[in-house]
């Protein structure tokens, strides 16, 4: 009963009549209004604006003598057939009869859905332009010339313009409603007068911002078509500029041609004919980079574990430990070290480097400044090797940038998060990025890898946080 109450019921007794023209449809409605008392509010066309399915019918409410509200459909036989046996069959109907409706014109709202399911990537949008389609809940809206488009409720001018025809909509500035000017996110309501305001200037096209606006599915595929086939150039160079910017976040290099190969069999994985296709997904927003970075990184760490050769270092018996709890091969009473670049903490497989007056510098071994082959690099023997003691008790300091959506108490929220797990806050500082988010340069105290990362699961559990990354300082 949708949440309706008894009394909101009106179709408890329904009578429906079948006439053999329009004319009468309309006569017969006269006819039950002369008779009976009509409730207002209660009286639907879908003769002159039939539904996206080709319904047909007057559909009026009226009280019958003894107060008891019931409903009235009067349609023709034609009307009941098609309400009766479907769309399909309503053609086959018409095979047997002589008519002068185009057929073309009855295959308009199948046509319809299958341009939108050669726009769409989404199969969740087609079964929505499907839902929206046949459900009654729709508003019917006017052009200033008069034609009538049926839209879902809650559909923007946007959808509007896009109803009427894609380079309307592609050409859309502006939109008024009953002569005043309106946003481009207003919602047209039923019996509406909608002027669409367009200009022909070069370079004027749809906003990706309209993506979040518009409600009709037509308009979405519309609005990345558009910046598939126009934007294509400009699509790819953000693109790359992304996976690049990433790349580099997530400390991600490789020297060609291995890096052509990385992203061409990312490219392959996500259907995409070649690299270019693929950028310019990313670029108009059909592929979406931060959903695919967990399977990106866990592809580069097999990779480059599968390419780094085995260090034959010949086995010395003089070990230090220092009082950094790092023990170094074959050096005494050595000066530790560690490196800003990649700041390693306890649990890291690390690497030492023998550095001229200042001892042996400590890397991650997957540095971007650590040689992948160490017999090619220039200075071979200055690489020694390394690795944590087992009884450590320092803190090591380490740098997060922590992606989030913007909002009131976002940093009480992870300073109250550091406090209960008794981190020290070395140094916090954030910034808006360009998508209109927040990055929070976060650096804190912590005793090695394990205790990091239950840091991270702890922060990636706080409202508004969409990643947690480890980086350099």
């Amino acid at each position: 009963m949708q949440n309706k109450n008894f009394d909101e019921i009106y179709d408890i007794y329904a009578v429906r009549i079948i006439v053999d023209s329009v004319i009468d449809c309309y006569n017969c409605l006269g006819v039950i209004h002369d008779m009976f008392k009509p409730i207002p509010g209660r009286f639907k066309d879908y003769i002159s604006t039939p539904k996206p399915n080709m319904y047909q019918s007057l559909h009026t409410t009226v009280l019958g003598k003894e107060g008891i509200p019931f409903e009235v459909q009067i349609r023709t036989w034609e009307m009941h057939h098609t309400a009766e046996y479907g769309i399909a069959a309503h053609w086959k109907y018409k095979l047997g009869i002589n008519g002068t409706v185009k057929f073309e014109e009855r295959l308009a709202w199948i046509r319809q859905l299958l341009e939108n399911q050669s726009d769409s990537e989404d199969v969740e949008d087609l079964v929505s332009t499907i839902k929206s389609d046949l459900v009654p809940e729709e508003v019917f809206v006017f052009t200033p010339k008069g034609d009538v488009f049926n839209l879902p409720m809650g559909a923007t001018v946007i959808d509007f313009a896009y109803a009427i025809h894609s380079a309307v909509g592609n050409k859309m500035i502006g939109a008024k409603v009953d002569g005043r000017i309106v946003p481009l996110d207003y919602q047209v309501k039923t019996g509406e007068i909608v002027e669409v305001l367009t200009s022909s200037q070069p370079g004027k096209g749809p906003s990706r911002d309209w993506l979040n606006i518009v409600k009709t599915s037509q308009a979405r595929a519309k609005i990345r078509q558009w910046y598939k086939k126009e934007r294509r150039d400009e699509n790819i160079a953000e693109g790359k500029a992304e996976v690049e910017k990433e790349f580099k976040r997530n400390f991600i290099r490789l020297a060609e041609p291995e890096y052509t190969e990385f992203i061409k069999k990312i490219a392959e994985r996500q259907h995409c004919k070649s690299i270019e296709d693929f950028y310019a997904a990313i670029g108009y927003g059909g592929i979406s980079l931060m959903h695919m970075m967990p399977k990106i990184k866990e592809d580069y760490v097999k990779m480059t574990k599968a390419e780094e050769p085995v260090i034959n270092i010949a086995p010395v018996k003089k070990r230090t430990k220092s009082t950094e709890g790092v023990v170094v091969e074959g050096i005494d009473n050595c000066l530790i070290k560690f490196s800003r670049c990649c700041n390693p903490l306890p649990g890291d497989n690390i690497i030492g480097f023998i550095t001229r007056g200042h001892g042996v510098s400590i890397h991650t071994r997957n540095c971007p400044n650590v040689p992948t082959d160490i017999s090619k690099a220039g200075e071979p023997d200055r690489w020694v090797v390394a690795y944590w003691d087992t009884n450590i008790r320092e803190d090591f300091k380490c740098t997060l940038q922590i992606s989030c959506l913007n909002r009131i108490g976002l940093l009480a929220d992870v300073s109250s998060l550091l406090a209960n797990m008794h981190i020290m806050i070395n140094d916090i500082s954030t910034r808006n990025t360009k998508d209109g988010r927040t990055s929070i340069m976060l650096t804190v105290s912590v005793n090695g890898v394990e205790h990091l990362n239950s840091l991270t699961a702890k922060l990636s559990k706080i409202s508004g946080v969409l990643s947690v990354e480890r980086t350099g300082v």
